[in-house]
This record gives structure tokens, sequence and C-alpha cells, in this order.
């Protein structure tokens, strides 16, 4: 008996120390041989931010999204990857984790959080041109340069007209496809086109769409 209650005392000292341990920090990989154009993305355009509206809704990778985090939306770059966004105009600079996909206007090349958009100083202007440097990549393991990328052209709010395009689109391209965005309440009926290993691919994919004068935007969905 002395024996079983020293375990049950020792299990949960144990226990206790687990549970008051610090969670394991994510690993953050640097580049590798063999990388270096991806390494080398850079980018040079518009950047936003997005906040209450969204705060607290489900993000494209699942996670909830956190105005207050340094996080941000890109169209193609891998979840998890981190970038360094300079404020070409002031020269400050932030950086944040890719967990979300956008923005979905031309011209625009990341959504920042509000902690973002204020540390580069454009929570009153809400636009900058900056440059965009990807420097390394949280998670488990390095994620794969190639996926999948399609391409949008499209947003509805109502699938009727989002069917409309789908079945004109049909008539001259392969792979047009419905892609639904729920969150809350809002619904949005996204026509994409196509499927590519990589987004030099899309991208040249796409000079045929912008002669239907479409918004063309490449999208990496996994």
């Amino acid at each position: 008996m002395k024996n079983r209650s020293f375990l049950i005392r020792a299990l949960s000292f144990l226990l206790l120390i687990a549970a008051c341990a610090p969670l394991p920090q994510e690993r953050f990989y640097a580049p590798r041989p063999g990388e270096e154009e991806f390494w080398h993305y850079r980018e040079v355009g518009l950047a936003s931010w997005y906040g209450e509206e969204y705060h607290g809704r489900p993000t494209a990778n699942g996670e909830i999204y956190d105005m207050y985090a340094p996080t941000a939306a890109h169209r193609t770059l891998p979840f998890h990857t981190i970038v360094r966004v300079v404020n070409l105009e002031n020269g400050k600079v932030t950086k944040a984790r890719i967990n979300d996909r956008g923005p979905f206007i031309p011209g625009r090349i990341i959504d920042l959080s509000r902690q973002g958009a204020q540390e580069i100083g454009i929570l009153t202007t809400g636009t900058a041109r900056v440059v965009l440097e990807v420097i390394g990549f949280t998670g488990k393991s390095p994620p794969s340069l190639e996926g999948t990328f399609t391409i949008q052209v499209g947003a509805f709010g109502e699938k009727e007209n989002a069917w409309r395009l789908q079945e004109r689109l049909q008539k001259r391209y392969d792979r047009v496809h419905i892609a639904l965005w729920e969150n809350n309440n809002q619904r949005l009926y996204r026509v994409r086109v196509g499927s590519f290993r990589t987004e030099a691919e899309a991208r040249r994919y796409g000079e045929f769409l912008r002669q239907e004068n479409l918004p063309v935007f490449v999208v990496r969905e996994d």
C-alpha cells in the first residue's frame, strides 16, 4: 500500500509539472541549399489591413483571426511563411506569419493584421506601398515549394451570378469551378479556373483570362 501511495503522489507531481510547463515553441526554418529562388521571393505593391469586422472569425487555414497578432493574408505564399514588410514611404518594418488568403483587390499584395498595420503606420491611411520579403517558416516542417494553384476571376454573393460566369468560361477553359467561402452569415461563391503545380504556370495561363476583361488573381489552394 505504501508503494502504491508513493507512486500516486509521484505521478500527481509529474502531472503538475507538465501542466505548468510552457508549450513547446514552433520551430523556425531558415533557407536551405537549393531553395534560393524561393527564399529570394520579393514583391513590391500595396499593403492593406483588415481588423474588427473579421476579428474572431476563421482564417483560410482554420485558425481564428486575431487582429492583435502578427499575422497576414497573402494569395500564394504557403501558410506559416514568415515575411518582412517594409513601408517604402516611412521605412517602418513589421514581420508577419501568413495564415489567410487575400487580398483580392488589384494592386494589393498583402493584408496585414491591425498590429502589423500599426507597426508600419497605415492604421489611418489604410494602405501604403511596401516591399515584402520571405525570411522563414514556422511549423513542424518546411512547406513544399510546389502546391495547388488556381486563378480566381470572380466572387459573388449570389450563386446564380457565379453559375453564369462559370457556364460562360467553360466553353473556352478547362476546370472552371466554384469554391464556396462561408464565414458566419456571409457567403461568397468564388469562380476559379484551372489547377496548376506552380505559381508561374498559373500566372502564364492567367494572361489568357485577362483577355476576357476579368480580374485575375492567382491563389494557392493548399
